[in-house]
């Protein structure tokens, strides 16, 4: 489905963007995982490759929270493949305190990396993607954006944050041939999920008509879709994959 094109996702060496960027290489896309340190990156690249020793994939670690880290970063890729297709932003920090200890460092930190770095990351392949006359840009919001949570007050603000950036972006970029969109996904299972406390999870589980939390392989399928031309009408639209029954 992904044959050649060149992806570039963001938080790509864990979790669901661990899964993204393992579904798109499956599909045969060429595929550029970002970590937060170019030594943990280097090790999911190793391990993709054990899987596989056909599979392109590399890594990189630019600072998403700099936009010029990013962009130079973004560059070294565009000049080695001469086109970048699809971005994943997937990278993302949650947390659980309490308002009473919620301090602005805190909150800015949540913000810099679950809401600046979708921005610099789209600006940077922005000028690429009209140049080659299209691409995708995927965003990772959250269930949580919606309804808010009852601790950890930045996370939720930075999803709703990243929903707005969705659907402004695919109505100013949709004439350029760039569709954006978004995947919302539920309760996964991931280290993220796994950190929080057992009695914040459970509730939430309890509710889902299926039953269980997420795999992060069917989250990943989602991001597989819109990044595909199965979905070259879609654009603007939050995919929420979380279990869940809406009228």
């Amino acid at each position: 489905m992904l044959t050649g094109k060149v992806a570039i996702v963001t938080g790509g060496t864990r979790g669901i963007g661990r899964a993204v960027v393992r579904t798109f290489l499956e599909q045969h896309a060429e595929v550029v995982l970002c970590g937060s340190r170019q030594k943990t990156a280097d090790r999911a690249v190793e391990e993709l490759k054990a899987v596989n020793p056909t599979w392109y994939v590399e890594g990189i670690a630019p600072d998403l929270t700099k936009y010029e880290s990013v962009k130079g970063a973004f560059q070294s890729v565009l000049n080695r493949h001469g086109h970048i297709d699809i971005l994943v932003n997937n990278a993302g920090v949650s947390s659980a305190e309490p308002f009473s200890e919620y301090t602005p460092e805190l909150y800015r930190r949540v913000m810099a990396l679950n809401v600046d770095s979708v921005f610099h990351c789209a600006r940077a392949v922005y000028d690429a993607m009209v140049k080659q006359g299209g691409g995708v840009i995927l965003n990772t919001s959250s269930t949580m954006a919606g309804r808010g949570q009852s601790a950890g007050v930045a996370y939720p603000a930075s999803k709703a944050a990243v929903n707005g950036l969705t659907l402004s972006l695919a109505r100013e970029l949709g004439p350029k041939g760039i569709r954006v969109n978004a995947v919302a996904p539920g309760i996964t299972d991931t280290d993220m999920v796994r950190s929080l406390p057992k009695g914040a999870v459970e509730p939430l589980t309890a509710r889902i008509p299926l039953g269980r939390a997420a795999k992060p392989e069917e989250i990943a399928g989602a991001y597989l879709f819109l990044a595909s031309s199965a979905a070259s009408y879609i654009t603007g639209e939050i995919l929420y994959v979380d279990g869940m029954v809406r009228v």
